[in-house]
């Protein structure tokens, strides 16, 4: 079942209209229409658009799609999460952010969540885009173990939890892998992809990267005219 919160650090960004996802001005030749703006104050994917499951997939699927969706429900450096989706060899999925979108802002972005434990590591490669369609892919060095693989998700413990009341959106404590959307020289998205990138352990239905959830950091509200 998704757990909802609500986050207080969201409150300076919630008030950034010049910064508002999908709000495009209507056309000239449209008849007059007022901009609508949707937030719940969650930070977190409301959506799956599509799910691709790889090789040696099926962990989680039996609390599929909520169990991508809401908060992590991380289990700190010495136990990974079970409250996740294994993707599989190579299985992607796209994520939609409907409520609050991710805008460039100071430092980290958005946030990544994995079951990462200890030395244990299953990386994932992550995509943003705002309208599904165009994706600006991070780049990850999923072979680089010593350098901790720059660039991937799935590297960090979670220690974000609705039952420990640390903060999903502080990247100073929350866990989970940080992206920059500056580094791509993207200003906002309101869609995520996550790619298995075939390096990790398969074998089981538990195969690959093992998604947990994800977070805004910086962000907007979504807005369309309606």
């Amino acid at each position: 079942m998704r757990t909802h919160g609500t986050v207080a650090r969201w409150s300076a960004w919630l008030v950034m209209p010049l910064l508002a996802v999908g709000c495009g001005a209507p056309s000239e030749e449209e008849p007059p229409q007022a901009l609508v703006c949707t937030s719940d104050n969650e930070p977190f994917a409301d959506k799956v658009v599509s799910f691709s499951p790889g090789e040696d997939a099926g962990f989680g699927q039996d609390g599929y799609p909520d169990i991508v969706l809401g908060p992590p429900h991380g289990a700190g450096a010495g136990m990974g999460s079970l409250d996740v989706l294994s993707l599989g060899r190579g299985g992607e999925i796209v994520l939609e952010l409907t409520d609050i979108g991710v805008v460039d802002g100071p430092g980290v972005d958005l946030l990544v969540f994995e079951n990462a434990f200890g030395y244990f590591a299953e990386t994932g490669v992550v995509a943003v885009s705002e309208d599904g369609q165009t994706w600006h892919e991070f780049p990850c060095d999923s072979a680089n173990r010593a350098g901790g693989y720059p660039g991937c998700a799935g590297v960090k413990p979670v220690s974000s939890s609705p039952e420990n009341g640390i903060s999903p959106t502080d990247p100073a404590v929350a866990g989970g892998d940080g992206f920059d959307l500056s580094t791509l020289g993207v200003a906002r998205a309101r869609f995520v992809r996550i790619r298995d990138t075939g390096s990790n352990s398969y074998g089981s239905s538990a195969g690959g990267f093992d998604l947990d959830a994800v977070a805004v950091v910086n962000g907007s509200p979504v807005c369309e005219w309606k």
